[in-house]
């Protein structure tokens, strides 16, 4: 659907980019939310203030997007996520839509190793 599409770009922008966790919840997630990373309960609210730490209030974080895919009803992004004090790690962010909202999100992360056996690159 292009409209899943042209909203997931604006709320990747806002939330990955811009780092604002509030505006990009209210701009796109249901109040329904269902969410499957074990560490954080369900609804946006949890979401937000489980996010806003890591997003912005760390001003030296980073979030890199590096491609966003959408299928109907789906969509992802694969992030590459840097801070001081914690290794690089790759991010796949799986979001569900429901009547032009998020609805449903899980998450997929992998560390960046310092050193790999290959040359193959992860992003």
């Amino acid at each position: 659907m292009a409209g899943n599409r042209e909203a997931f770009e604006r709320f990747v922008e806002i939330f990955y980019t811009q780092k604002r966790v509030r505006e990009a919840f209210e701009y796109l997630v249901a109040d329904t939310y269902r969410q499957h990373n074990p560490t954080i309960p369900d609804g946006p609210a949890a979401a937000i203030e489980a996010l806003t730490p890591k997003f912005d209030g760390s001003p030296d974080a980073r979030f890199d997007v590096q491609r966003i895919l959408v299928d109907g009803d789906l969509a992802m992004v694969h992030v590459r996520a840097s801070g001081p004090g914690r290794p690089d790690a790759a991010v796949a962010d799986i979001y569900r839509f429901e009547a032009g909202r998020i609805v449903e999100h899980w998450d997929v992360l992998q560390p960046v190793p310092e050193r790999p056996v290959h040359n193959h690159p992860m992003f």
